[in-house]
């Protein structure tokens, strides 16, 4: 696993193991439209609150299986970015189209999903052609999938055939839509950047297995925190991509401490 992917699952069951003890920790950190203007924290604390064992479960299990090969991909501030942009739209877009029930109590939401379902966008626009499991069976696209949740979501925010009753299903597209913009400020804002990578000189990514060899035997204990984090994601990167997929900032990056 990549670092924030080992940090946020560990932050979420720590959570899950307090609220389970304590309830009532649960309810103030959970988001609702009052605790929006009382307590504006809870737009991000509701994202480490869940409701029951099944809930963080299928949660972890998300982030565990996608998460690391888009931290990779994004680096980790940018993961960051992704992840918390998910769960704030989602929040936000929850409590404003379903945040009072009939009898006018209001509607609180927690968990990680919409933050999750960001790194599910990110996934498919990624490598939409990957193939991903349903219940662990049947494999999809990861664009198909992400368009069978999005029915899905649809169906259940709109009450049409009762489809999954009790489950934030506008939080689950405000992570949707809060990935899908996040990634496409990205792309704009990084424009410059993708040039002046094209307009330098190329390192070549190495065909011998001695180089790549080298590179996994640096050593992060003896590195400074910043590089050791940026150390992990570049093999990460290298893990799930291969050395072409390396840029040469990142190939650099690591001959440098390599001793190259």
């Amino acid at each position: 696993m990549t670092p924030w992917i080992k940090r946020l699952i560990f932050a979420n069951i720590a959570v899950y193991l307090v609220t389970a003890s304590y309830p009532a920790v649960g309810d103030a950190l959970a988001l609702n439209r009052h605790s929006l203007v009382a307590a504006p924290w809870t737009l991000v604390t509701y994202m480490f609150v869940h409701a029951n064992f099944e809930h963080i479960l299928w949660n972890m299990l998300g982030l565990f299986f996608l998460g690391p090969r888009v931290e990779a991909r994004l680096g980790p501030s940018r993961f960051l970015g992704l992840y918390f942009t998910g769960g704030v739209v989602g929040g936000l877009l929850s409590i404003t189209v379903n945040g009072v029930g009939p009898d006018g109590h209001l509607i609180g939401i927690v968990g990680a999903s919409a933050a999750i379902f960001a790194v599910f966008m990110a996934y498919a626009m990624f490598w939409p052609r990957d193939r991903l499991l349903i219940w662990g069976i049947i494999p999809v696209p990861a664009v198909v999938l992400v368009a069978i949740l999005t029915v899905i979501s649809v169906l259940g925010g709109t009450g049409i055939g009762n489809v999954e009753p009790g489950v934030a299903h506008w939080g689950h597209l405000g992570g949707f839509v809060g990935g899908y913009l996040y990634l496409t400020v990205l792309k704009h804002r990084t424009g410059s950047q993708r040039f002046r990578a094209m307009a330098a000189p190329l390192t070549p990514a190495p065909k011998s297995s001695d180089v790549i060899d080298r590179w996994r035997r640096i050593d992060p204990a003896m590195l400074h925190p910043v590089n050791r984090e940026e150390l992990t994601r570049i093999l990460a990167k290298l893990d799930g991509e291969g050395p072409t997929a390396l840029t040469p900032d990142e190939l650099v990056f690591l001959n440098r401490f390599a001793g190259a």
